[in-house]
């Protein structure tokens, strides 16, 4: 039987192995999904959200457990707690909002007639979920698709393999009834034929851009709803007004946080002029301060990449970089763990960049950043607007105006102003261009996960 192998960066080490569920157990549970989301459905919006709530508290109660998890499976340190602060963020604003954002809208209600546009729960909702931040991105989905009337099939990334056990744990020791959470173990094979079987009545996927192409292909003619986050390489802008010492701070941990493995990290820098060799120096300061080591000493604050593929990757396109007249600015004697053969990867900071370099082109995914010298917003935009990739950018200003006029000239998914790298569910998160399609959180996080129904109900 195949199986789905976790190798921990730590040490290059089997960490978790599973077998890949059959076909004939599969469909055996999803006949089990469509069944028992029949009765969930009926079921007040009010019930279901409480589950989903008391489901978010129990992985609370394993947050200490997890936190180790996720640093043996994806190398992050363990001295930032995991992820359940933002899971909360995220489900509780989800299942406040749900009845609100589930409530049919009403058009007429007369003594003739009765007119109304109900939302429906799709039925059965896959959610395809990254390894990078295995809790966060899942319950984006996760917390709307079930509190509005839906079954959930995760299919989890094989390198965080246990946060799919860990999501079914909760929910069973929620009470939320059997059949209506699945975690499969699925094969990528296994899945393009279930999506090409129509098993699914909405998928959302998080992952890269050509995984994202995988799954158009194998929903093509199936006419399954999809919505796809890929690639990003978010830029920042440093206008001349802007606080730098905050500025600083904040896009160049926006850039190293999670070894640079954010779905919205900051990946290039555009700086004015007059700020641009005071931000530089900043800049180096704060990366030299990093400790590069193991992720469960409480001590590191830069764990490995997730896996040797990605750091190889990475180390290529700055070697690129440099070899094409970049200047890199961190000395990596100052990080020995990275003997340039596994996955412990010192940081990097790249000048004299240009556009030609992939390093500022092609999605990196790692801790390595690249900061130009601007002379205008035009040229920022310009700059920033020269990407296949559209999910985030972060403008440093002290003018709101300035920063929404920048905004509505950039392509992208959610424009930040003085902060950057972080989702609000209050918001929807979305792309642009090769970034994907599709909005979750916010009340149109709601939209993918139910069908409009209308009623014309005349009285008379």
């Amino acid at each position: 039987m195949t199986k789905l192998t976790c190798i921990s960066p730590i040490d290059g080490s089997v960490f978790a192995e599973r077998d890949v569920d059959s076909r004939s157990a599969v469909d055996v549970r999803l006949v089990s999904a469509r069944e028992a989301q029949k009765a969930w459905a009926e079921r007040p919006v009010s019930e279901r959200t409480a589950i989903v709530d008391k489901a978010i508290n129990a992985l609370e109660a394993m947050n200490d457990e997890i936190t180790i998890e996720i640093a043996h499976m994806m190398g992050r340190p363990v001295r930032y707690g995991g992820e359940i602060g933002g899971v909360k963020e995220r489900a509780f604003h989800m299942t406040s909002i749900a009845e609100s954002s589930l409530k049919p809208i009403e058009v007429e209600d007369s003594d003739a007639f009765l007119r109304y546009i109900a939302k429906e729960p799709v039925g059965v909702v896959l959610v395809v979920a990254p390894w990078n931040y295995p809790y966060l991105t899942a319950v984006n989905t996760i917390a709307p698709a079930l509190s509005a009337g839906n079954a959930v099939i995760l299919k989890h990334s094989t390198q965080t393999i246990l946060a799919g056990e860990r999501f079914a744990q909760a929910f069973e020791q929620a009470g939320l009834p059997e059949g209506v959470f699945h975690n499969l173990r699925l094969s990528h094979e296994l899945t393009a034929d279930l999506i090409g079987d129509r098993a699914f009545d909405f998928i959302n996927f998080t992952g890269s851009v050509g995984g994202g192409k995988a799954m158009e292909v194998a929903a093509a003619g199936t006419f399954t709803s999809l919505a796809l986050e890929l690639g990003g390489k978010d830029p920042g802008y440093v206008r001349a007004d802007a606080d730098i010492d905050a500025a600083v701070d904040t896009l160049i941990d926006g850039a190293m946080f999670n070894s640079g493995q954010c779905c919205c990290g900051i990946e290039r820098i555009y700086v004015h002029e007059s700020l641009f060799d005071a931000f530089v120096e900043k800049a180096k300061a704060i990366v030299d301060g990093y400790k590069l080591g193991d992720p469960l000493d409480p001590e590191t604050t830069l764990g490995p990449m997730a896996h040797l593929r990605f750091a190889t990757e990475v180390r290529a396109q700055i070697k690129e970089a440099v070899d094409a007249g970049a200047k890199a600015l961190i000395d990596p004697a100052l990080f020995p763990r990275d003997n340039g053969t596994d996955a412990y990867l010192a940081p990097q900071i790249l000048v004299d960049v240009d556009h030609s370099m992939r390093v500022m082109r092609d999605e990196s995914f790692g801790p390595v950043v690249g900061i130009m010298k601007v002379s205008s917003d035009e040229e920022a935009i310009e700059l920033m607007n020269d990407s296949n990739f559209g999910l985030t950018a972060s403008i440093w200003t002290k003018d709101t105006q300035a920063a929404a006029d920048i905004g509505r000239q950039i392509q992208t998914g959610t424009i930040f102003m003085n902060r950057c790298d972080y989702l609000d569910p209050a918001l929807c998160w979305t792309g642009c261009k090769d970034t994907g399609r599709g909005a979750s959180l916010s009340v149109l996080g709601y939209d993918s996960v139910t069908r409009p129904k209308s009623y014309h109900l005349k009285k008379a």
